[in-house]
C-alpha cells in the first residue's frame, strides 16, 4: 500500500495518490491531470477511481478530464448531482482497491454531499480518513458554502456536528487524518500549518471536537466570525458540477508569446486585463499603466479569484522568463481559462519599444511615522477585519483587499492614501487596483504593519466588549 499527499501550497490544498497491487485511487485532484497519470504510469499501475470528497469551491478539479483520459470512475457521496457521468455512492459503500478497501462515510455539513473516505488496510484495520473539508487539522469546514439550498449555515453546522460525532469521532485514535486543506485556505477559519495528524490528537486539540461540546455551542463557535466567502467560490463549485473544459486547450491558448504591438492591441481592443505577476518591488518601480499586480510568489490563485469578478475575463500577463506555463496553470486552477498570452521580453521589451510606464511610490514605516508626527495622515489598512480588530494605527481606515470591489464607495478621490497590509504584498495589489481606477494619490507602506509596529506610530488595540481586555 502506498499513500502520497500531493500538497499545493498556493491553494493550501492536498490531493492524494493511493495505490495497492497496481490499482490507484486519486482523491480530490487538481485541474492538471498529468502528474497523476505520469505517477501511475511510472509505477506500472492503473487509475481505477477518482474520489471527490465534495464539490470544491476554492479550486477547479480535474476529475472529468482525468476520468476521460484514464477510464477511471468518478465517485461522489450521497446526494451529489452533476452534469457528467459519476457513481453516487451510498453511505457505508465499500470500494475495493487491490488488497485494501475504501469505505464511504457520508459526513454532510460543509456541503450536503460531503463525504469522508475511510481507508481499510490489508488486514482489515481502519488506517486513515481522507476528510475533505469535513475535518481539518485544528479546525472544521465552514458551513456556509452549499450551492442552491434552502438550508441556513446554522442548519449545515448542525449537520456537521452530527457527522463529526457519529462518523468521525467514533473511529480509533490511531487513525490518520488526511484533510483537503491546511493553513491559508478560506475553507475554514483557523487551520493548522500541519497537513496531517492522528485523530486522537485532534480529539484533544481541535476545538470543534471537544467531547463535552453541545450542538448549540458547536453551531455558535463554528459560525462565529466567518467572513463572506471569496466571490469565485460559488462559480468554481458550479464548474465542478458541470465539468470544466480541457486544460490542454487552455494551455495552448494561454501560453503564447506576444510582441509589444500585439500585446498592446489585445489590451486596447479585446478588453483584456493586464496582469503583472512579477515581484512587487519590480512592479512598484515600473509597470504598464492600468495593469494589476498579483505576484506569483504569494497566494496568487486565491487573490485572482477574489479580485477578478468574471471567470471569462480575457487576461494577458507579464511574468519572469520561464514561468509563463506556471501562470496559465495557476489561473486555470481557479477557473480563469481565457488567458490570451504573455508579453515576450516583459517590461524590458515594453520600455525598449518606447511605451509609457507607471510606478507606485513606496515609503518605509519610519518615513510614515515621521509624517504622522507632524500632522494627520490618511492611512488605509487593507488587512482583514480580524487583523484590523487585533491592532491598528490610530485614525486609520479599514477597507480589506478581499472586498475591495464591494467597498469602492468608501474610497475618496480627495484623500492622499498611505496604504498598508501586514507585510507589503496585499498593499501593492490594492494600490495597483486604485491606480487602474484613476486614484493617483496612493503611497505604499513597504513592510506594512510588521515594520509599523517597530515605530512610534500610535496603535489602537482591540478591547473585548465582554471582558474589557
Amino acid at each position: 500500500m502506498k499513500i502520497e499527499q500531493i500538497y499545493t501550497g498556493c491553494l493550501a490544498q492536498g490531493a492524494y495518490y493511493i495505490e495497492s497491487e497496481g490499482e490507484v485511487a486519486i482523491i480530490d485532484p487538481l485541474r492538471e491531470t498529468s502528474p497523476y497519470i505520469e505517477k501511475a504510469e511510472k509505477e506500472g499501475a492503473k487509475i481505477k477511481y477518482i474520489f471527490e470528497t465534495h464539490f470544491h469551491a476554492d479550486f477547479v478539479s480535474g476529475h472529468v478530464e482525468l476520468a476521460e483520459k484514464t477510464g477511471a470512475t468518478i465517485v461522489y457521496g450521497p446526494g451529489a448531482r452533476a452534469d457528467f457521468d459519476f457513481h453516487e455512492a451510498k453511505d457505508d459503500e465499500i470500494f475495493e482497491l487491490g488488497k485494501i478497501s475504501i469505505k464511504v462515510l457520508h459526513t454532510p455539513g460543509h456541503t450536503q454531499e460531503s463525504s469522508t473516505f475511510l481507508l481499510i488496510d490489508e488486514n482489515g484495520k481502519d488506517h486513515a480518513i481522507f476528510s475533505g473539508d469535513t475535518l481539518f487539522i485544528g479546525d472544521v469546514g465552514r458551513p456556509d458554502l452549499a450551492v442552491k439550498t434552502d438550508l441556513t449555515q446554522e442548519d449545515l453546522a448542525g449537520m456537521l456536528y452530527d457527522s463529526l460525532r457519529n462518523k468521525i469521532m467514533t473511529l480509533a485514535d490511531d487513525v490518520i487524518v488526511y484533510p483537503a486543506h491546511g493553513a491559508g485556505s478560506a475553507c475554514g477559519k483557523n487551520m493548522s500549518k500541519e497537513t496531517t495528524d492522528l485523530l486522537g490528537n485532534q480529539k484533544q486539540m481541535n476545538y470543534a471536537l471537544r467531547a463535552d461540546m453541545t450542538k448549540d455551542e458547536f453551531i455558535k463557535e463554528v459560525t462565529d466570525g466567518i467572513l463572506p466567502p471569496p466571490q469565485y467560490f460559488q462559480k468554481n463549485a458550479m464548474l465542478n458540477k458541470t465539468g470544466a473544459g480541457s486544460l490542454d486547450v487552455v494551455m495552448e491558448k494561454g501560453n503564447v508569446a506576444l510582441d509589444v504591438d500585439t500585446f498592446e492591441a489585445i489590451a486596447n481592443h479585446e478588453g483584456a486585463l493586464v496582469l503583472d505577476t512579477r515581484d512587487r518591488f519590480q512592479f512598484a518601480e515600473s509597470h504598464i499603466p492600468n495593469s494589476i499586480f498579483i505576484g506569483l510568489d504569494g497566494s496568487f490563485a486565491p487573490w485572482v479569484g477574489a479580485l477578478i469578478t468574471d471567470l471569462n475575463q480575457p487576461i494577458i500577463f507579464l511574468t519572469d522568463e520561464g514561468r509563463e506555463e506556471e501562470v496559465v496553470t495557476r489561473l486555470s486552477r481557479v477557473g480563469y481559462d481565457n488567458t490570451l498570452g504573455y508579453l515576450k521580453g516583459g517590461i524590458v521589451a515594453w520600455k525598449a519599444a518606447g511605451k509609457e510606464v507607471d510606478s507606485i511610490e513606496s515609503i518605509s514605516a519610519e518615513t510614515l511615522a515621521g509624517k504622522v508626527a507632524t500632522g494627520p495622515v490618511d492611512i488605509l489598512d487593507v488587512r482583514k477585519p480580524t487583523e484590523w480588530e487585533a491592532e491598528h494605527a490610530e485614525g486609520a481606515e479599514n477597507v480589506a483587499l478581499d472586498y475591495i470591489n464591494e467597498n469602492m464607495d468608501k474610497i475618496s478621490a480627495d484623500k492622499d492614501y498611505h496604504v498598508h497590509c501586514a507585510g507589503g504584498y496585499r498593499s501593492v495589489i490594492f494600490c495597483s487596483i486604485l491606480k487602474s481606477r484613476g486614484f493617483d494619490n496612493v503611497t505604499n507602506i513597504e513592510g506594512g504593519m510588521a515594520d509599523m509596529l517597530k515605530t512610534d506610530i500610535p496603535m489602537t488595540e482591540y478591547v473585548c466588549p465582554t471582558t474589557g481586555k
